[in-house]
């Protein structure tokens, strides 16, 4: 297997190894922190593999800052992903899947309350824009509605049975989000078991921890709501760690306590203790995942010949931006006590 997947996507491999060891360290963080001003971070930022990205700009925001770094990515993705086969690249689509279930949750939240489209198209995450995107625009009913958003898109595979035309426009987005977020999950899980070898190891493990994730944060956002059992268990991906007990048990809590106990029953306990650094109590539940995702993705590059690499590369370094703009904001808006209460990648 390995001289074949040389053969194959050994190339690849090596870029997208070699982008992620250009990916920011400690010390990067420590002197971006140390930044005094935007116009400061962006020269600290030029100063890393990111190069000379703001050649061309001379009005300085956190929003075009978050703006070069996704072009930054886009543009390495797209390369990768033009130099790919079958089946490489059906696995960076999988990859691109949840950014367009983002961005089209994005469109019809803001469209229902009447945002003007170019704005929300400006919003929307670059690796998950599709041609079909703006034709959301256009739609006066619910059955046009569902056309352009799922039947006319790359999503259509993921549309669960009980979504019907006469009644998607009356659906909760973040239910329609949850739903197509559980297709989604169970679909690319299935399609990395069918790849077998080390790429199915490293991608079960890493989609299953997704999926659990998904499952405890849908239980803990769904408490103060009304939502029934039965719609919580809908958007409950069944590809994780967790048995169908543990998710029927999940579904009918209405206690934040008991959610911990039962995460403590299962192996998650340790994301509801207190981290040691959290001091302002800025990292929640999110936070803690996110601090597990990142030891998870950068694990996955111990081991060799396997497509795992190029999702925890765009995993790690969707964080890496996210962190790059938490400084940025904590900097513009002379909140420097909070600089540090990004999340740590362990590459070092």
């Amino acid at each position: 297997m390995s001289l074949l997947f040389n053969a194959e996507w050994g190339f690849l491999e090596g870029i997208v190894r070699g982008f992620k060891n250009g990916m920011l360290k400690h010390s990067d963080y420590l002197a971006l922190t140390q930044c005094d001003s935007i116009e400061d971070l962006m020269m600290s930022i030029q100063a890393t593999d990111y190069g000379n990205i703001f050649a061309n700009d001379r009005h300085f925001s956190v929003d075009l800052i978050e703006k070069r770094l996704g072009e930054k990515l886009l543009h390495e993705f797209n390369y990768i992903r033009a130099h790919s086969t079958e089946p490489l690249s059906s696995f960076l689509e999988y990859i691109r899947y949840p950014y367009m279930i983002d961005n089209v949750s994005l469109l019809i939240s803001g469209l229902n309350n009447n945002r003007p489209m170019k704005r929300l198209l400006e919003m929307c995450n670059p690796l998950g824009y599709f041609d079909q995107l703006a034709a959301i625009e256009v739609a006066v009913s619910s059955v046009e509605l569902f056309n352009a958003v799922l039947i006319d898109t790359p999503l259509a595979k993921f549309i669960p049975p009980e979504f019907h035309e006469d009644t998607f426009s009356e659906i909760d987005v973040e239910i329609v989000r949850g739903l197509l977020y559980r297709s989604y999950l169970e679909s690319y899980y299935a399609f990395c078991q069918g790849l077998g070898g080390t790429t199915s190891d490293v991608m079960c493990k890493l989609l299953s921890f997704e999926a659990d994730r998904r499952v405890i944060t849908i239980t803990v956002n769904a408490l103060p709501t009304n939502l029934t059992p039965n719609d919580r268990l809908k958007m409950y991906p069944t590809c994780g760690q967790l048995p169908d007990l543990a998710l029927r048990t999940l579904s009918e809590i209405v206690d934040y306590e008991r959610v911990r106990d039962m995460c403590n029953f299962v192996g998650y306990g340790d994301m509801f203790e207190n981290i040691e650094r959290d001091t302002d109590g800025l990292i929640g539940l999110e936070d803690r995942f996110l601090m597990l995702e990142a030891k998870n993705n950068v694990y996955s590059y111990l081991q060799q010949f396997h497509y795992g690499v190029f999702y925890s590369y765009v995993k790690l370094k969707q964080l890496e931006v996210r962190n790059i703009i938490w400084i940025c904001e904590c900097i513009a808006q002379r909140q420097t006590d909070k600089v540090n209460a990004y999340i740590p990648i362990p590459l070092d």
